[in-house]
């Protein structure tokens, strides 16, 4: 891109992106496999529930009524028919479809229920974490909802997203948490400290492959404190996310990794929400400065959520935001191996190349006073919801 070209996060230019193939690596005792691809995603998961013999447990934040989410409930109504005993969770602010459309599943024998179901506290509480988990044994995970929206081609403008399975014995914790969940919408009341809680009492083990959790006002033992952890002895680190907002320490983390070592952040250049993308541009000067190399993805909007460390590897629901950080309910699984974070460094070259490269010289040319103006008051709303500086912006 030319430096006084600005990136565009309204192009239709799909720059010849196709997506890249699925992708599978075993370490540490497990098998994991990569869908960088909607289709594939969207395969992958029905074939997941349809392999399940016993039992399926899954919580998605966001379950639509339209083609693919009928197409996943058909799954799952089919599974429940056939004896495997399905437990579905969604969250009631990301969701969409009506307690209705869910009724041919509780008719077949599947249970259903809503997170966050009433007004007051409890209501603030977003839980946007997504997993699938199979016999206790497998599990289906990353970042994409249950819409067509995830599932849609670049040429469509769908989300260029990652699905993750997983078979090993992280899939334990998994079962362990959904139980806790399901448990919580089982009861009454605001339960906003149990939820804490929960969180803070969550033990992800000591093994090179955990289940990392994080929720509202929780601070040791949320996977961002593992995160700056691994940030402060980082030589390189490789990011892709969707929203890039993080809170001032970790801003300073980078800073200070960038000026010692290698720090490529992936952003986005497209997004349902043109305000994450101004709000991203506030902080890349800082990264610019210090040595970093900023890209903003241009095929189609960007929702990954893939964190690479040295040999340690971040994938799930969470965003590098501050609402991931300190409001919303998310998991990430952490995976330390060498092998598998090169693998996903070369997955990271296949956005890159598809990606608009930005320079100190572009951030001077087209960043105004009126600018910076605008994009503090998004980062000042952020906390609210990303929908509330929609609106502001129109």
């Amino acid at each position: 891109m030319p430096n006084n070209q600005t990136p565009d996060p309204s192009s239709n230019q799909t720059c010849d992106y196709v997506d890249h193939e699925s992708f599978q690596v075993s370490a540490c005792g497990h098998t994991f496999t990569f869908h960088p691809a909607g289709a594939d995603r969207l395969a992958a998961l029905i074939e997941h529930i349809a392999g399940a013999e016993r039992s399926l447990d899954m919580f998605y934040y966001m379950f639509q009524d339209d083609r693919s989410g009928r197409q996943v409930l058909d799954a799952l109504i089919e599974a429940a028919r056939r004896g495997v005993r399905v437990h579905l969770i969604i969250d009631d602010f990301g969701s969409d479809a009506s307690a209705e459309f869910f009724q041919p599943l509780q008719q077949a024998g599947g249970q259903f229920a809503i997170f966050s179901a009433s007004w007051g506290v409890r209501y603030l509480i977003r839980n946007h974490q997504k997993f699938v988990i199979a016999d206790n044994a497998r599990v289906m995970t990353g970042g994409s909802n249950v819409s067509d929206h995830y599932y849609d081609p670049p040429q469509d403008n769908g989300w260029c997203d990652l699905g993750v399975g997983i078979d090993g014995k992280v899939a334990e914790s998994f079962t362990e948490w959904f139980a806790l969940l399901a448990n919580w919408t089982r009861t009454s009341g605001s339960q906003f400290r149990r939820v804490r809680r929960m969180i803070r009492q969550w033990d992800p083990g000591d093994g090179p492959v955990q289940l990392l959790l994080g929720g509202p006002l929780v601070r040791r033992s949320h996977w961002s404190y593992r995160f700056k952890k691994d940030l402060t002895r980082a030589a390189r680190v490789d990011l892709a996310t969707a929203y890039f907002g993080p809170p001032l320490s970790i801003r300073r983390l980078l800073a200070r990794t960038a000026k010692r070592g290698d720090v490529r952040l992936i952003a986005a250049g497209k997004s349902d929400l043109p305000a994450t993308i101004e709000l991203a541009r506030m902080f890349y000067r800082r990264l610019l400065r210090s040595g970093a190399k900023v890209y903003e993805f241009q095929p189609c909007k960007l929702h990954m959520k893939l964190l690479v460390l040295d040999d340690k590897s971040y994938f799930g629901s969470a965003n590098l935001d501050r609402r991931s950080i300190r409001i919303n309910i998310e998991l990430m699984v952490r995976v330390e191996d060498a092998a598998l974070a090169d693998r996903l460094r070369e997955f990271l070259d296949h956005l890159q190349a598809a990606s608009a490269p930005v320079d100190l010289q572009w951030y001077r040319r087209n960043t105004s006073l009126l600018d910076r103006m605008r994009w503090r008051f998004f980062y000042a709303i952020s906390l609210l919801d990303y929908r509330f500086a929609r609106q502001a912006s129109r």
